[in-house]
């Protein structure tokens, strides 16, 4: 290569690249005066003019003109110049072609800039998202594997979407238009910028929420909080600072019209939306609505909440799974832990009945607290139970359920 088409690689790297003229330019001097440090041993007595628009360049080695030379690369001899119009002490500048690099210093010309202006895209693209962390982003599927999906924005850039961060059951195809958050962005061995997308965060629905609810992006209904567990349910709290907006009623919209955008984004996520307050036990209430509360106790920092329902609204108040209750929590920040009131009707019915506490002797502690989240406080309302239930639930064995079970009747079978 005994020529290198500056302009015609300039307007590649700028229109494609992005990169601006004068760092195009900075980078091109550098990349010469490293290969002349390399040739001559010194860049300091060298001239490098880079005329973008003529798309050329030009290099002047400048000596000394002296009787007798000391050290070549600063100084040259009189005798040795062809020009008598040159004086000692003067400077005598010759211009420098590219193929006075030799072969392998062109190559090396080559591949500094190619590495240059990779980087140089690495950074730009890196500081571009960086930048975004926490935005909405929304990109065409160009692969998928069995552990994440590839995206691209409009630029070809790659972007991720790993499996952890998608929702449970969704499935894309190539082409498939997706929505989701721009989570991180790392360097990692100075390859490519990983950008790592999400649909399973709580900023996730919360920005989608900015974008379908106006007062929200307005400023006038804030999202205090979100919790969701991806593809069952999800909470959000917010709150009006304007007495005549409903905030509720606003992120709903008329018969559900703004919330069922998100709903379907979502993958038919159910979610409630309720209204923040900061007072814990009427938060709680409000959180397993409609369940109805017969009373709350608060503990300390790290004690347990204790809810106390009636049987029949204890399996409202911890929903499918006992992802209810688990939401509730989250939105207090502590565990709540539902127990059951009997009514004082039935009290003369279930006086027989014995708390799942007096079991401690057969029953291991921890396996009684799984039972007792899930509102099973005494042996009948565990009895009341099928076997199936109370393991999907309570996230116990099958075989751990069943002897249980056995604990629990032989108890009454005995007292009869």
């Amino acid at each position: 290569m005994e020529k290198i088409e500056l302009k015609d690689a300039f307007a590649e790297f700028k229109n494609q690249k992005n990169i601006d003229r004068p760092t195009m330019m900075g980078v091109l001097e550098d990349v010469f005066r490293t290969q002349i440090t390399k040739t001559y041993g010194s860049a300091d007595n060298f001239d490098i003019i880079i005329n973008i628009d003529k798309g050329d360049c030009e290099i002047y080695w400048n000596r000394e003109v002296v009787e007798e030379v000391e050290d070549p690369n600063t100084q040259i001899a009189i005798s040795d110049l062809e020009d008598d119009d040159y004086e000692l002490g003067e400077t005598f500048a010759k211009k420098i072609e590219l193929k006075d690099f030799g072969r392998r210093g062109i190559l090396n010309i080559r591949q500094n800039l190619q590495g240059r202006i990779m980087d140089i895209e690495k950074a730009n693209l890196y500081n571009k998202y960086v930048g975004k962390i926490g935005e909405i982003f929304t990109g065409e599927v160009y692969q998928t594997w069995a552990k994440e999906v590839l995206i691209l924005d409009e630029e070809g850039n790659e972007l991720r979407l790993p499996k952890a961060e998608q929702i449970p059951g969704e499935h894309f195809k190539k082409n498939d238009t997706v929505r989701a958050i721009i989570k991180s962005v790392e360097m990692k061995n100075n390859t490519t910028p990983y950008i790592v997308l999400s649909r399973t965060t709580p900023e996730f629905l919360e920005k989608l929420f900015e974008h379908e609810v106006p007062e929200i992006l307005d400023g006038l209904i804030t999202v205090k909080k979100v919790v969701r567990i991806p593809g069952e349910r999800a909470k959000v709290a917010v709150e009006s600072y304007d007495e005549r907006i409903d905030p509720i009623g606003a992120c709903i919209g008329v018969k559900g019209s703004r919330i069922i955008g998100i709903v379907r984004e979502l993958r038919n996520e159910n979610i409630d939306v309720l209204q923040w307050t900061n007072n814990t036990q009427l938060l709680i209430q409000r959180a397993l609505n409609p369940a109805k509360i017969s009373s709350i106790v608060l503990g300390g920092e790290e004690d347990k909440i204790k809810v106390y329902m009636l049987p029949d609204e204890v399996k409202k108040g911890i929903g499918k799974g006992g992802c209810n209750i688990r939401l509730a929590g989250m939105l207090v920040g502590k565990e709540i832990e539902v127990w059951r009131e009997l009514p004082q009707d039935n009290f003369e019915d279930d006086e027989e009945d014995v708390l799942l506490s007096e079991f401690d002797d057969v029953i291991e502690g921890w396996i009684i607290e799984k039972l007792q989240s899930i509102g099973c406080d005494t042996a009948k309302s565990v009895l009341a139970l099928s076997a199936s239930d109370i393991a999907k639930r309570a996230d116990l064995e099958d075989e751990t359920v069943e002897e249980i079970m056995d604990i629990l009747r032989a108890e009454f079978e005995d007292e009869e």
